[in-house]
Parts: structure tokens; sequence; C-alpha cells
């Protein structure tokens, strides 16, 4: 009997320990409102980079895992001149998307989710 009740409030104990765990990193997706294609860096706390090439007009990408802190996306878009830039800080548990704006000049926005 001793050893069932012991038994239990392991398992107890384990499952706890289980839901304590930490938030999940950021994740960061990217969202072309303009008509041509474009191309985003992003750089992370730590100088790690993602780079998601090709974003086609009016497509959203997937979204990926980046390292919680400051981040800096900028972006270079096909037939512009200009590489609209946008830096903001990128908690645990939380989704970004990154939303390359119709306007002239183009710029960026970050929407959290």
């Amino acid at each position: 009997m001793k050893n069932i009740i012991i038994g239990i409030l392991s398992l107890a104990f384990i499952i706890a320990i289980i839901g304590c765990s930490e938030e999940e990193d950021p994740k960061f997706r990217i969202r072309n409102d303009r008509a041509d294609k474009a191309n985003v860096q992003i750089q992370t706390t730590g100088g790690n980079t993602i780079n998601i090439n090709d974003v086609e007009a009016g497509q959203t990408t997937a979204f990926q895992t980046a390292a919680q802190g400051n981040v800096t996306a900028t972006t270079v878009i096909q037939n512009e001149s200009v590489s609209p830039a946008v830096s903001f800080y990128a908690e645990k548990g939380t989704r970004y998307t990154i939303v390359i704006q119709i306007g002239n000049p183009p710029v960026l926005r970050v929407d959290r989710e």
C-alpha cells in the first residue's frame, strides 16, 4: 500500500513539472500585400539570421521559430529601390506576422497574435 501511495505522488510530481515547462520561442511569418515578390531577412539577438526568400504577391509564409529578443526585419522588394525595415522585441510564447504593406514608399508592419 505504501508503494502505491509513493507511486501516485511521484506521478503527480512528474505531471506538475511537465505542466510548468517554459513557453515556446517566438514564431514569425511574412505576409506580402504588395504586387511584387519580396525577400525578407530577419536578424535576431545573438546575430542569428533567418532569410525568407521569394515571398510572392499575396502570399503568407509558414511560421518559423527564432530566439526571444530584439529583432530587425529588412525587406528587399522586386522593382523597388527602397528596402523597408522594422525593429521590435520578440517575446516567448508569441506569434508575429511581418506585413509588407501597400504604399509608396513601402513599409513593414508587425502584427502580434
